[in-house]
């Protein structure tokens, strides 16, 4: 089973990188394959709602989210992160989630009526992780729904959402053990979540 590790800051030694490896390294000690991808390596324009995908299910935008899409495709499991940027996610997450689009389709006589292809077939399962370096959580603002809405309409069930505050300085939860033991706690439920779905599928 595959979990895709996705980072959603421009730093590779940052909080929110130092996070989601963390969760990733207890999901592989618990027999997960797992990779690893920073938004900020890709260049990924926003969707256009061209609807170019309706009938494929395939962005028709030429760009690096094509090299992304194969990945997204394979995993069983996602774990999303991303610093708050004035109370809400980066704008690469905003990016990438949009062009995630391409995988809802909806009744052609009624647009109120739609799923997932992860949905119809059967379901995958996240987890996300927002890194704010104010005290409050308020200050947070919608950055961990902003993720988990979207993934959720997607067909993913979030498993949890790690909400972490008072990192200040870039790579300081590599210090702070309370927060890497939370991203790490996440890892493990998650991969626990998707070895109990395989024992149930084969019982």
């Amino acid at each position: 089973m595959k979990v895709l590790g996705i980072v959603g800051s421009k730093r590779k030694k940052g909080n929110t990188s130092i996070l989601v490896q963390s969760a990733l390294r207890k999901a592989e000690a618990e027999g997960m394959e797992t990779d690893l991808i920073f938004l900020g390596d890709h260049s990924i324009a926003g969707c256009t709602g061209c609807e170019g995908c309706k009938d494929t299910y395939r962005c028709v935008i030429d760009d690096d989210m094509q090299k992304i899409y194969p990945l997204l495709l394979e995993a069983d499991a996602i774990i999303l992160g991303s610093p708050t940027y004035f109370y809400n996610v980066t704008a690469d997450v905003k990016a990438f989630i949009d062009r995630c689009y391409c995988f809802v389709t909806f009744a052609d006589d009624d647009r109120s009526v739609w799923v997932s292809i992860n949905e119809a077939q059967g379901g995958k399962y996240a987890t996300v992780i927002a890194v704010c370096e104010q005290y409050s959580e308020a200050d947070m603002g919608y950055t961990p729904e902003a993720m988990a809405l979207p993934l959720e309409a997607l067909g993913y069930r979030v498993i949890d959402k790690v909400k972490v505050l008072k990192l200040f300085a870039a790579g300081e939860a590599r210090q702070d053990k309370i927060s890497l033991e939370q991203a790490a706690k996440a890892g493990e439920r998650l991969a626990k979540t998707l070895k109990l779905k395989q024992a149930t599928n084969q019982r």
